[in-house]
Parts: C-alpha cells; sequence; structure tokens
C-alpha cells in the first residue's frame, strides 16, 4: 500500500487497526449475549474510546455500520481499514460492512441529507417490537438506539393516555406507547419520508395508523394519528383546537432550517440553546390539567443548559385568562424538572468521554 500524503503512516494505521478490532471484539463479548436474551439487536460496539482512534461502531443483526468523526485533514484510506479490520475480528463479511461520516456542531444537519439512494430497509427488533432499519441511505438509520431504555420508560407510563411524540422521526417512541395501552397517539415531524418510513414501523409493529399532511382534519376516537407539519405551526394549531395530552416527548435536533417553513417567530431557524424554552412552554399549554402530566424531553446538544428557572417562571396565556376572572388559578403548573440522564442511557452507550444525550422529565401539576 502506497503512501498517497505526507500523512499517511500504514504502521501507524495497522496498528490502530489492530487496536480498534481487539477493543471492538471484546466489547462484542461482553454485550452481545446479554442483549440477545433480551432480543435486542442493535447496539453500540464503540464511540471514540481511544483518542487517536476517531471512530463509532453500532452492531445492526449482523452488520456493522463503521463511522468516522471528521476533522480537518482526513485520509481516504483511514476508515476501510479500520473496518475491514473491525469485521475480520467479528467474522462479518465486508458486504454487511457500512461506512459513513459523522459531522459535529451546525454541521451535525447533513445527518438528515442522503448520502446514498438504494432504498432498502432491513427488519431489526428491539425487545418485542420490530423497526425497519435503512444502513445505508443516510447517516442515521432509523432507529436511535440510545433510548431504548427512554422508550422503555414511555411504554410502562402510556395506558390509558394521550401521548404526544414530536420531531417523532420514525417513531418508534409512538411505537412502544401504543403498545403500552396508549389511547391515543400523536406523531409529528415535518419529514415525509419520516412520517411514511413511521406508518411502516406502525404497520409492522399490527399498530393500527392514520397518515396525514396537515392536522386539519382531526378525528374524534382516533387512536395512532401520523402528522406531516412544522412542530410550532402543529402546537399553535392544536392549541386552537383544545387538543389535550397527558404524556409528551420531544427530542428535537440540536440545529435545523426549512426553506418552506411558515414559523415566523423563529424565522425559518431552529437553535435549541435559544429555542427550548419557547417549545416547551408551547407543549406546556396541551398538556392536559388535572393530573400528573409528564414531558420527556432530550437533546444530544453536547453543550446544552436547559433554561430551568425560566420554565419554572413561565406563566401561560391560560393562567392569565385564569387570573383575570378569578383568584384561582387553573393552569398548568411544574410540580418537578429532573434529570433522568443517567438511567435513560443504556450501557452500550456510557462512556467518560462524553454522554450521547442529556434528557429530562417535566412533571407537571
Amino acid at each position: 500500500m502506497k503512501p498517497q500524503n505526507g500523512n499517511f503512516s500504514e504502521e501507524k494505521y495497522r496498528n490502530q487497526a489492530l487496536m480498534l478490532s481487539n477493543r471492538v471484539n471484546k466489547r462484542y463479548k461482553h454485550l452481545a449475549k446479554r442483549y440477545a436474551k433480551q432480543n435486542i439487536e442493535i447496539f453500540r460496539l464503540y464511540d471514540w474510546d481511544i483518542p487517536e482512534i476517531n471512530a463509532v461502531i453500532d452492531w445492526y443483526a449482523g452488520h456493522l455500520v463503521v463511522a468516522e468523526y471528521i476533522k480537518k485533514n482526513i485520509n481516504p484510506l483511514w476508515l476501510p481499514m479500520m473496518a475491514e479490520a473491525v469485521a475480520g475480528a467479528l467474522g462479518v463479511e465486508m458486504e454487511k460492512v457500512h461506512l459513513k461520516q459523522r459531522h459535529t456542531g451546525y454541521q451535525d444537519g447533513r445527518r438528515y441529507e442522503p448520502i446514498a439512494n438504494k432504498d432498502k430497509k432491513i427488519v431489526m427488533s428491539e425487545r418485542d417490537l420490530k423497526f425497519y432499519i435503512n444502513l445505508d441511505d443516510y447517516v442515521d438509520t432509523g432507529l436511535f438506539a440510545d433510548h431504548r431504555d427512554t422508550r422503555l420508560m414511555v411504554r410502562d407510563m402510556a395506558q390509558a393516555k394521550d401521548f404526544l411524540n414530536l420531531y417523532c422521526y420514525t417513531a418508534s417512541f409512538s411505537c412502544y406507547a401504543a403498545k403500552g395501552g396508549a389511547k391515543s397517539t400523536v406523531s409529528v415531524d415535518r419529514s415525509e419520508r419520516a412520517i411514511q418510513w413511521a406508518k411502516e414501523n406502525m404497520e409492522l409493529n399490527s399498530i393500527v395508523v392514520e397518515s396525514r399532511f396537515s392536522n386539519q382534519e382531526m378525528v374524534k376516537n382516533q387512536k395512532n394519528i401520523l402528522i406531516k407539519a412544522d412542530t410550532f405551526e402543529f402546537l399553535q394549531k392544536a392549541k386552537k383546537k383544545g387538543q389535550m395530552f397527558d404524556l409528551a416527548v420531544v427530542d428535537p435536533p440540536s440545529f435545523s432550517s426549512s426553506k418552506d417553513s411558515k414559523s415566523i417567530d423563529l424565522k425559518y431557524h431552529f437553535d435549541i440553546a435559544k429555542d427550548h424554552i419557547k417549545l416547551l412552554a408551547d407543549i406546556i399549554e396541551l398538556m392536559r390539567k388535572g393530573s400528573e402530566s409528564i414531558i420527556f424531553f432530550s437533546t444530544n446538544h453536547q453543550d446544552f443548559n436547559l433554561g430551568t428557572k425560566q420554565l419554572l417562571s413561565i406563566e401561560s396565556s391560560d393562567q392569565r385568562l385564569d387570573e383575570a376572572a378569578s383568584n384561582t388559578t387553573k393552569s398548568r403548573a411544574i410540580k418537578e424538572i429532573k434529570e433522568i440522564t443517567d438511567s435513560t442511557i443504556p450501557e452500550d452507550y456510557k462512556t467518560p468521554k462524553k454522554q450521547i444525550h442529556r434528557c429530562w422529565k417535566i412533571t407537571l401539576l
């Protein structure tokens, strides 16, 4: 193998490949049997555990997704060498190895752009549910496995609840809520592709579903609804229609923008650090009064700080109206904001280097 630039060292890369394959093989032996007992076919094997090896490796039911965290100077030979070594150690054919590149910060938005057009989905299991996985066409594959334990929490709480799933992606949370006996689920995403994928996931799990391209025709007693809409536009319309929920999950992207969004307030851009207060305030307006409704709020933004004091000081429009009418306050109040990150990150995603996500449980009176 001949060097293609001054930064390439075949010996250095081979040493890295050996270290990586040994680390991944050891990790696989530690995790595989216990996850097999739980019927979990997707789990993480490596996430930049060795400082000089900036890769992330996931197991997908006999397939490997091997990705490189992008730096300024990369060598196109490095990632294939790492992948080949890991595949050899685990006995995976190279035809089942999928190479990707991951960006951070504002460039993380590239994860939603297509990187291939194979349009091939494979059914994989997570406990007693199944999901369609696309290993090639996007950086993300259709299921965020780091939230598998959070999904279980939602399932355990969902019985007889009206459930709201914002930025639903492929609606895995909604599938769990439906299987947990939710009275209804409403899943919202602005991507037509995501809504179609969500519909496929629900049907795969024998969940009756109706998909929509707006929330203008809500049907009473409809159990599971998928809505293609901008989140803030949905929240505004849902409030006008008097829709209420008992349980909600919101896991927005760190940054996003939309050319066709009509959201004037955000000027077509969303930044979770700046806009999460408005987002959560709007969601709180839709949470049912008279019971302890719950919002799960999560982000993978590495430098995020939740505006707890601002949230606790929110005075809803309902409260202003109620107080104008009487001295009795009937609107939503936040009982507790509790960070539950540690209990939502599975063993395979725990690492001293970073937290794969952060998560809060917001309980309302």
